[in-house]
């Protein structure tokens, strides 16, 4: 559970200068959005300032890679399968939301992929095919390939929190949203 001295909100820290100077407090919940482990998003917080984005994101990897069993639970349990966008044939919701049940049931937590190189018309077919094939694996190693898909998620989506687009969120459609 989050503590409660982190806003609900992520703040719109301002470029990768905001957040070197957001208080800690405020880059934590804007980290919170990207990866929902705390211990992650304070070791994060707790390192600035980063020189570069490059820098940051080895950061993020690295704190990753040193994710427990239960950061990994924390962080899973706040992410949601990626949906279909509204004007979506039902069809494909129902394909989907067959597929995303099947998956949670087999393996405790939502399917989580990161879709960044894919055009939204592929979506669909990548979450699609991507259930189908990591359906085979044991608990382990599909527990390994969501933690690195998380990582990649994460690398994303803070990369666009420090991009200055103060237009969008961190949970973007691209990232969550077919």
């Amino acid at each position: 559970m989050r503590g409660t001295s982190v806003p609900a909100a992520p703040p719109r820290p301002g470029g990768l200068d905001g957040f070197n100077r957001a208080c800690e407090g405020s880059a934590e919940a804007a980290l919170l959005a990207c990866c929902a482990s705390s211990r992650w998003a304070a070791r994060i917080a707790a390192h600035r300032p980063y020189p570069d984005l490059d820098a940051l994101l080895a950061a993020a990897d690295e704190a990753s890679y040193d994710l427990s069993a239960s950061d990994l639970d924390e962080a899973f349990a706040d992410e949601s399968s990626p949906g279909l966008h509204d004007s979506a044939p039902q069809a494909a919701r129902t394909a989907l939301a067959a597929a995303h049940a099947r998956y949670e049931s087999s393996f405790g937590h939502a399917f989580v992929i990161c879709l960044d190189g894919f055009s939204p018309t592929e979506h669909l077919n990548q979450v699609l095919s991507g259930i189908r094939l990591r359906m085979n694996n044991d608990p382990d190693e599909e527990r390994s390939i969501a933690a690195d898909e998380l990582r990649r998620l994460a690398r994303a989506r803070l990369a666009h929190l420090v991009a200055n687009h103060p237009e969008s969120d961190t949970a973007s459609p691209a990232h969550r949203v077919l």
